[in-house]
């Protein structure tokens, strides 16, 4: 299937869920969906025989500014040979999505980081803690609003 063909079928079975559809002018294709229709996309991507999407290649948090974050989701099917990528945003304020480490294994350490890094919760991972920084680490670094501290421990920040 051509990306196009998978996110028409996207948007055929989950309509109003998948709120834009990109295919020209882009080097990788993408539905954007809403975060409640997140498991139940990815479900059907990756059992789908026409689509199989065996495998998260990528997730990476980002913080597009003015309180709104998002998590990109690089699919791919290794028995297809395709791509696809799905993008869901939510507010800084409620920064939850759930899990999908269940799904694609994967997922398990890439949401590890954008949690510890960006903020973002992944309800029902099965091991939701920082990954990159020390446990005691204030805030999430990778936030456009975050402010480097002077002293972390007692020691000059030196940035």
């Amino acid at each position: 299937m051509t990306p196009k063909e998978i996110l028409d079928s996207l948007k055929a079975t989950f309509g109003d869920s998948v709120t834009e559809i990109k295919t020209e002018g882009v080097i990788q294709p993408y539905a954007k969906i809403k975060p409640d229709a997140l498991r139940d996309v990815s479900l059907f991507l990756r059992n789908d025989p026409e689509i199989q999407c065996d495998y998260l290649k990528c997730l990476s948090g980002l913080d597009y500014g003015k309180g709104l974050l998002g998590v990109v989701y690089h699919l791919g099917s290794i028995a297809k040979k395709h791509n696809i990528t799905l993008k869901v945003e939510v507010p800084a304020e409620k920064a939850e999505l759930a899990t999908v480490s269940d799904i694609w294994e994967s997922a398990n350490w890439h949401e590890r980081e954008a949690y510890d890094l960006i903020g973002i919760r992944f309800l029902g991972h099965p091991d939701l803690r920082r990954i990159l920084l020390p446990d005691d680490w204030q805030g999430h670094p990778l936030r456009k609003d975050f402010k480097v501290p002077e002293f972390y421990r007692g020691m000059k920040v030196p940035y």
